[in-house]
């Protein structure tokens, strides 16, 4: 499909420029950030959904909760002498 937008010399001219000194177009610009404008609300929904699962999750660290902390996963790889590259 084609879009016919109006944008003065001088702006087109500094956004062409921009453009080739990051190896694209200006098309492929405003096409990027138009798939992102348009996206942006499945995004939210995408979240929004998440949120909603999460919090009706019915999942637990069991009756007594959680009983170890960061430090116990990761005391035996921090007793480990670090590795050298």
């Amino acid at each position: 499909m084609n879009l016919t937008v109006t944008i003065d010399d001088e702006t087109l001219r500094r956004a062409r420029i921009r453009a080739l000194g990051q190896g694209t177009s200006v098309n492929a610009v405003v096409r990027q950030f138009l798939e992102s404008y348009a996206g942006a609300e499945k995004e939210q929904e995408a979240r929004s959904r998440l949120v909603r699962l999460a919090r009706a999750s019915q999942a637990t660290s069991g009756k007594a909760g959680r009983s170890w902390s960061r430090e116990d996963l990761y005391a035996e790889r921090l007793r480990r002498p670090r590795r050298t590259r």
